[in-house]
């Protein structure tokens, strides 16, 4: 291992510890949000949204959370990584060390992504708590108030003066004090179990697809390989041909594509059903109102959503590899004058195709040489 080691590039490996280190910075952050007492709304004593009761045992706890969104996909991805890579296309080419070589890169890129899906969603969701301070739907019951204190601590609202008006109290006319009440009580928004668990488990769902070539059957107006048209010159041919031959040619492209077993599509819609069911069970447990259950979803496919795409090519045309690394010269940034960062000109050695000779010469970790028809087209 140690060989394989220096033949990497010092300043490719340097940039991908710190890509690690934002990472792990990131989370910290997040976590650091998670101890700051978020603010304080006011609120109404006749509110219903916030008048449910208080369930001590949560269907998915913390630690639960945990183990679905983090465990499970870093688990899956390191063994898929070790038994998929490089695949049975390309199992005898190349070197057993070269094999080796791919098999780590996608595991550190695979991990690279889930960490970026995690970290952004938590760091994220953490800071929106504390910043809106939404009441949970079973504050009340949190709370405990002291109604024989309201007007002491009514601060808005008409209720004193007007029969039916609402009125608003601050948070200290609750009789519990503690942290269940002052920090917990006010963390309604985003749902950060819906956040994290969608942001794990679509990346997990992304990578599944990406590695197992689960996607719809489709034409692409181009490809590497030969025989394919764009659509205009595909349509005009289809209608300048004879009855049998037009009916040969659709024939032909018909066999271009077939829809994956049904079962590859379950492999790939179980993690998104895990992370249904715990965003669900935050409703019935009256821990999160409803929009603060589908702004977490939406935050945490949002954020698996870049973690997938900052390291993986396309599904439908990636063959299932990840990108490869950057290069030497493109280890921390492009100045200006250079081409744009995506397409041809971008982070890698050579701009296009990468070779697995690449690492030989300490340009890049590559993932796998890939031809020039694995690019185009997006998920």
């Amino acid at each position: 291992m140690s060989r394989l080691l220096t033949r990497f590039s010092k300043l490719v490996v340097l940039s991908y510890i710190i890509d690690w280190a934002v990472i792990i910075a990131t989370a910290l952050v997040g976590y650091a949000f998670s101890k700051v007492t978020p603010n304080h709304n006011p609120f109404s004593l006749a509110d219903l949204s916030i008048s449910y009761p208080y369930q001590a045992n949560e269907t998915v706890t913390t630690g639960t959370l945990a183990l679905v969104a983090v465990m499970a996909p870093a688990v899956i991805i390191l063994v898929g990584s070790f038994l998929l890579v490089p695949g049975a296309a390309v199992e005898g080419n190349g070197s057993r060390s070269q094999m080796w070589r791919r098999k780590l890169w996608e595991w550190n890129a695979g991990w690279l992504g889930l960490g970026v899906a995690l970290a952004g969603a938590f760091l994220t969701v953490q800071g929106l708590k504390d910043l809106i301070g939404k009441p949970r739907p079973d504050f009340l019951a949190r709370c405990d108030p002291d109604l024989s204190k309201i007007k002491t601590y009514t601060v808005s609202g008409l209720g004193t003066e007007l029969s039916g008006a609402p009125t608003l109290v601050t948070w200290e006319i609750c009789r519990n004090k503690t942290s269940m009440v002052k920090g917990d009580g006010f963390a309604s928004f985003p749902s950060g179990h819906a956040c994290f668990s969608f942001a794990g488990m679509t990346y997990l769902t992304l990578w599944l697809c990406s590695k197992l070539q689960i996607a719809f059957p489709y034409l692409p107006y181009y490809s590497s390989r030969p025989g394919y048209l764009s659509k205009t010159e595909a349509d005009t041919q289809s209608n300048s041909l004879p009855r049998s031959s037009s009916s040969a040619w659709r024939l032909a492209i018909r066999s271009q594509g077939a829809a994956p077993p049904v079962y590859m599509l379950i492999v790939a819609l179980v993690p998104l059903g895990t992370a249904s069911f715990i965003a669900a069970s935050r409703w019935y447990n009256h821990r999160h109102h409803g929009f603060d259950i589908l702004f977490g979803t939406a935050l945490g496919i949002f954020f698996a959503w870049i973690g997938f795409k900052w390291y993986h090519l396309p599904i439908r045309r990636g063959a299932g590899w990840s990108w490869g690394a950057r290069s030497r010269k493109n280890a921390f940034f492009k100045a200006v004058g250079f081409p744009s960062p995506v397409g041809d000109d971008n982070w890698s050695s050579r701009g296009g195709v990468r070779q697995p000779e690449d690492i030989e010469n300490g340009d890049a970790i590559p993932g796998l040489a890939q031809s020039s028809g694995t690019r185009g087209v997006d998920i």
